[in-house]
């Protein structure tokens, strides 16, 4: 009996260790900025013009950013990444915007990059303010023009910048509905839902969206699994339009380039509001 006791107490003691560790190296598990935060390549190694710019949050942070016109424009993308990498790490996106006659607004999130400071969840909600005042203010981009779009980690950004602003439409692809949500996933073995300290909760940001929204996700994806991408859209405000992707979290978007331009296209094309 004594030995079984002493074993009780030894698996609880290293369960309240890693539950520990876990609840004070969150942010670690969330952001990935490390993965490479040195520019590797710019739009003009495509073939693409683009303005280099530099803004700063109302917290006193700077961020590094590309603005990529189109010619001929009906809108312009405000582009939010998502948890890995940096904004030299997504130039395949660009040349399918740019033939939607899209203009495109990229950045780093603080931490990111080229961006000073450190990655927060509010950090990175003040980062998308700040984003959206140089489009509207500084680029005077009238926000039905606006496209928010966000991939993965980045569409719980755009949802919570849609919720609050009023823009054309937002993309969400391979999003999660929350941090808790996912995290209660990918641990089943901790009491994730109770020590999370991130929300990023997307489902919720739905609630007080009006504009159109184009959900996509996989199957396939290995990161965040397809009901989340069902729920995002079965929460989703009309019109809305679901494209289910193949292959996994990072490469669905490469996988699925044609039908993405034209399924995407065409959704913009109907919902996006003209220019006044």
């Amino acid at each position: 009996m004594k030995l079984l006791l002493n074993l009780i107490i030894a698996f609880a003691s290293v369960y309240l260790a890693i539950v520990l560790l876990v609840f004070f190296v969150q942010s670690h598990l969330i952001y990935f900025p490390q993965t490479g935060r040195a520019i590797v390549a710019t739009p003009e190694q495509i073939g693409l013009a683009y303005e280099s710019v530099q803004i700063r949050t109302n917290d006193g942070e700077t961020l590094h950013g590309w603005y990529v016109p189109a010619p001929d424009a009906i809108g312009t993308v405000l582009f939010f990444h998502g948890n890995a990498g940096n904004i030299s790490h997504r130039l395949d996106y660009f040349p399918m915007l740019h033939s939607l006659k899209l203009n495109t607004f990229i950045l780093d999130y603080r931490g990111y990059g080229q961006s000073s400071g450190t990655p927060t969840e509010i950090g990175t909600y003040n980062d998308a303010a700040a984003a959206w005042k140089y489009l509207t203010e500084v680029k005077g981009i009238v926000p039905n023009e606006i496209v928010l779009y966000g991939e993965s980690l980045g569409g719980a950004v755009a949802a919570w910048l849609a919720a609050r602003k009023n823009p054309g439409l937002l993309v969400l692809a391979s999003t999660f509905t929350s941090v808790p949500d996912l995290a209660e996933t990918i641990y089943p073995f901790l009491p994730a839902r109770w020590i999370s300290r991130f929300e990023y909760n997307t489902l919720e940001y739905l609630e007080s969206i009006n504009c159109p929204i184009f959900v996509a996700h996989s199957p396939d994806d290995e990161i965040v699994p397809f009901s989340h991408g069902q729920r995002l859209f079965q929460a989703a405000a009309i019109p809305k339009y679901f494209l289910t992707l193949s292959n996994g979290h990072n490469d669905g978007f490469i996988f699925m380039h044609d039908e993405w331009i034209e399924r995407l296209g065409l959704f913009i094309q109907t919902n996006l509001k003209p220019k006044y």
